[in-house]
């Protein structure tokens, strides 16, 4: 089943509306989720909007309001107090920020406690790359506790996810991944189905690695960081680089003991023209773009795809044809009242 584009933004939109949150918040919002579903990340697009809308019900996200800028340091860097506004609404407002510093004075950098879930960090970048800026984006879930230090049985931190995307002079790189194997999105709907992880990416209380998703539920395990039970310290290591980024440059994390989700979030934005011009680093990133595109393969094998890519194709497709809703997030958007009012087509 295909659903127009346009049909899911209204859809999102009424729907955050009719639950009390303000009109531009709720655009900004539908905007963010039905990005992530255009680039296929399905566990971090319109699968969140139930979610967020019981958030609202329950006061846990703010309907509107400001952001508080609590401190600001040599123009270049600010830090937020982000009164647990919605995530798309403050990332959007912290990348405006970022790119106003950034063009005056080659970067510009926000950190933000108190933030509502920021869902897709991916859907955030490419708007950045075509104004030919640079952009980094990283997130803490202080309240998530799922994922093990490397060598340990027990959750300690988030998946951490980082993101970053950069002009090339043609398709921008464009990466989205989180410090752990996979992403807490994942197993929770991995064992919601009753569904085996695709490999042994957690850790069960016996210090075994396991692709049972309960596991983390049950409170006898834990998601292991990239890597994995070989070279997770790796995984580790940047999932600790995440939090210092956030949670340290925020000043607010897990040290309060929050059980409230949301998030501790940085934005990095670099102006290359202040650096070595954009000229010259559309020459460089394109290089190693194109060279890493025509390294050799095995016979019959495709060849090198660089971040992003298959993403930026499959959005096309999405905005050209529709986007293909998976059967079980259709039947959960069709309850809320998706093809009642919108035009649903096969």
């Amino acid at each position: 089943m295909q659903v127009p584009h346009p049909a899911l933004l209204r859809f999102a939109t009424d729907r955050l509306t009719a639950s009390g949150m303000c009109p531009e918040f709720a655009k900004t919002v539908a905007e963010t989720l039905v990005e992530g579903e255009l680039l296929g990340h399905g566990t971090h697009g319109l699968a969140l909007l139930p979610r967020y809308l019981q958030e609202l019900e329950r006061g846990q996200m703010a309907r509107e309001g400001k952001w508080t800028v609590t401190s600001r340091a040599a123009s270049v860097a600010e830090r937020w107090d982000g009164n647990w506004l919605p995530g798309p609404v403050l990332v959007k407002a912290a990348i405006d920020r970022c790119v106003a510093l950034a063009s005056r004075q080659g970067m510009g950098a926000v950190a933000i406690a108190r933030s509502h879930h920021i869902a897709c960090l991916a859907a955030y970048l490419q708007a950045v790359t075509q104004r030919g800026l640079a952009v980094i984006i990283a997130s803490s879930s202080p309240s998530n506790r799922q994922v093990a230090p490397h060598g340990a049985i027990t959750g300690v931190y988030s998946p951490n996810p980082i993101a970053a995307g950069w002009p090339t002079g043609g398709d921008p790189v464009l990466l989205d991944v989180s410090m752990s194997i996979t992403t807490s999105g994942l197993v929770s709907a991995m064992a919601a189905e009753g569904r085996s992880m695709p490999g042994a990416w957690l850790v069960d209380k016996d210090g075994q690695a396991t692709d049972d998703a309960t596991v983390i539920g049950s409170g006898s395990g834990a998601l292991l960081p990239v890597g994995g039970q070989d070279h997770g310290h790796k995984g580790f290591a940047l999932g600790l680089l995440v939090e210092m980024l956030t949670t340290g440059l925020a000043g607010h994390g897990r040290a309060e003991g929050t059980d409230r989700w949301g998030a501790s979030v940085f934005v990095l934005v670099l102006d290359p023209a202040h650096f070595g011009g954009l000229e010259a680093f559309n020459l460089q990133a394109g290089w190693i773009a194109a060279a890493c595109r025509g390294a050799s393969v095995i016979d019959g094998m495709p060849a090198v795809r660089l971040p992003g890519e298959r993403a930026l194709a499959r959005r096309e497709e999405n905005l050209h044809n529709g986007v293909a809703l998976a059967p079980d997030l259709l039947a959960v958007l069709q309850k809320m009242g998706l093809g009642s009012e919108e035009e649903v087509s096969k």
